[in-house]
């Protein structure tokens, strides 16, 4: 069994490496990498693997915990904003592809009973593919990528009233007594536990694990956490990607939600990647090569009906002409859902074990086909629209643009108060927890996290950050986060917090042109204050401040090109230091000789 389950590790990972980087490399796109990976390994290709539904099953995870990192960013209140385009568009969406269907396969012959069970499990799209592909495109924030995603959650919702509606219209007797009324009460009871647990459980024991400076530990709970939740609402009866979300948009306004994001990260991508081979894997050639043109042209008609009708809905929701035939193509093809509507069809007997294994040749074929239809949009139709020079530019959803603060200690915190109260909205990444805690209370949006982490800065937003402030108190730390902010975001603009004069030339080096020494300045405006006490005067004082202040300026423009070279480093500090007491020599002896001025 160990031998067993390594080998299919081994076969699962050497088929990713192999295909995704090949179809990559010719255009087609990861996902379809991945399908054809497993159609190449599967029981209709090479024959490596042969568990398909038990891998199916496992791989659902992946789609589990893509939607608990997408309910990490989405706040609650941002999802009531956008409860018309779910209830409006994806109802618009589900009703119109369900009975569009149904009116098809009627009056092709098909029972009313069986068009109809088919159309709505053929309504519903792929949570994985769509969203992978919007996020490999970066359409998440244009109009595309919102309306689907508002689209795709409604999907998940209506996925359950359609699970129960199947047996009702089967001759199979009900399974179980918990039924109507007593199934509502459940899962409403589980939904309220999980709204009180990510509010006043889960966030403590965050607190908690993040004390023990245990990295490992943070993830194991991060894992831990989706998969108890995707079992709990799978118990109830509910979709196991649905109440993933729920549990990550409560966590969305977290101090964690970055750090989470980041750690599930790599796992939420190996099981995505393995629930495509599986759907690869899960194509029955047999039944397609027994009957391929019926097969062939349920597709085609499947695609043509679903892709007219969301065309409409994107005139509709008023997507710009240019993302309306991409939009359609992302949702176009079945989705996982209807493995499961079509499961629950056959077993009350709504399905023959022929139509149902049919109509999932046919959900996964249309997944197979979806990255072609994007390729040929992207050959095809998006040159049209680039070409028309006339044209309107797509309106893409506006960026709130904001400044990244690494580090809230003593200095990141004034540089973090000024900014607030000039209206600048910030994201602040500190690892601290008790620090974290305190700030929060005060209405400080403040996450944690390793802030040396690329992709914690990723999840934080710094691609469409404005600036970046370092105020770090580690000076290794620092560096290390500058030069990864270098290689990965060339153009994003980096404030820095110098502790002493070898950081400042470090930074230099680093090509940071703005930086600040965090004791310089106060320590400057505390000797003048000095000066003033022993009567030099203010005007005096401050001139000689400022003197001063431009002086050490030049010293260090002057001896920063050999600070490696120990040696002349010491020479050049040297004559700087003595060039300095000779200016005050002269500054001295010029004040005696002058009156002062008349307002000291």
């Amino acid at each position: 069994m160990e031998h067993s389950l390594l080998f299919n590790a081994m076969v699962y990972l050497a088929a990713a490496v192999l295909a995704v980087p090949i179809a990559k490399r010719f255009g087609l796109g990861a996902v379809l990498g991945y399908l054809i990976a497993g159609i190449a390994i599967g029981p209709w290709g090479l024959r490596l693997i042969g568990e398909v539904e038990d891998i199916l099953h496992f791989s659902e995870f992946g789609v589990v915990m893509l939607l608990f990192v997408i309910g990490l960013e989405l706040e609650p209140k941002r999802l009531w904003s956008m409860r018309r385009a779910i209830f409006g568009r994806g109802s618009a969406q589900v009703l119109g592809v369900a009975l569009s269907l149904t009116a098809a396969a009627v009056l092709a012959g098909v029972d009313w009973k069986v068009a109809l069970i088919a159309a709505l499990g053929l309504s519903l799209s792929s949570t994985a593919i769509a969203l992978a592909t919007l996020d490999e495109r970066n359409l998440m924030s244009t109009p595309t990528g919102t309306s689907s995603f508002a689209i795709l959650l409604f999907q998940d919702i209506a996925a359950i009233p359609m699970i129960a509606v199947v047996p009702l219209l089967g001759v199979a007797e009900a399974s179980g007594s918990e039924q109507g009324w007593l199934g509502a009460v459940r899962v409403a009871a589980v939904i309220g536990a999980l709204i009180l647990a990510g509010r006043y459980l889960v966030r403590p024991v965050l607190r908690v694990i993040v004390k023990t400076g245990m990295r490992e530990i943070f993830t194991a709970f991060a894992l831990l956490l989706v998969i108890a939740i995707a079992l709990l609402m799978q118990w109830v009866g509910m979709s196991m990607a649905l109440g993933a979300f729920m549990a990550g948009m409560l966590l969305a306004d977290s101090e964690y939600r970055h750090a989470l994001e980041t750690d599930l990260e790599p796992f939420k991508g190996l099981l995505l990647g393995l629930f495509f081979i599986a759907v690869g894997m899960s194509v029955d050639f047999g039944v397609f090569m027994a009957q391929p043109w019926l097969i062939l042209g349920l597709v085609a008609a499947f695609l043509l009906i679903k892709i007219t009708v969301l065309y409409g809905i994107a005139r509709l929701a008023e997507i710009p002409a240019s993302q309306r035939a991409l939009f359609a193509f992302i949702l176009s093809q079945g989705g996982e859902f209807a493995f499961v509507v079509f499961g629950a069809a056959e077993t009350a007997k709504v399905f023959s074990p022929r139509v149902a294994s049919i109509l999932v040749v046919v959900v996964a074929l249309s997944m197979v086909v979806t990255p072609l239809l994007l390729i040929a949009h992207d050959r095809l139709i998006a040159p049209r629209f680039r070409s028309d020079k006339k044209g309107k530019a797509d309106a893409i959803e506006e960026n709130d643009g904001h400044v990244i603060i690494a580090g809230f200690g003593r200095f990141g915190q004034i540089v973090g108060r000024l900014l607030k109260v000039n209206g600048i909205k910030l994201t602040v990444l500190d690892h601290d927890p008790d620090q974290i805690d305190l700030l929060r209370k005060f209405g400080n949006k403040v996450f944690y996290g390793d802030v040396t982490r690329i992709d914690l800065l990723h999840a934080a937003g710094a691609a469409h950050a404005r600036a970046l402030v370092v105020a770090v108190d580690d000076i290794d730390d620092s560096l290390k986060l500058i030069d990864a902010v270098r290689r990965t975001f060339p153009n994003l603009p980096i404030m820095a917090r110098a502790r002493n004069v070898s950081h400042l030339f470090d930074l230099r080096d680093r090509g940071v042109t703005v930086i600040e020494r965090e004791t310089f300045e106060s320590a400057l405006r505390l000797g003048s204050e000095v000066l003033r006490e022993l009567g030099l005067g203010a005007y005096r004082a401050r001139q000689a401040a400022q003197k001063f202040r431009a002086l050490n300026l030049q010293s260090l423009d002057k001896i920063y090109p050999y600070y490696k070279d120990k040696d002349e480093f010491l020479s050049q500090a040297k004559q700087a230091r003595e060039e300095l007491e000779a200016m005050f020599a002269a500054d001295a002896e010029s004040v005696r000789n002058e009156t002062k001025p008349e307002w000291e």
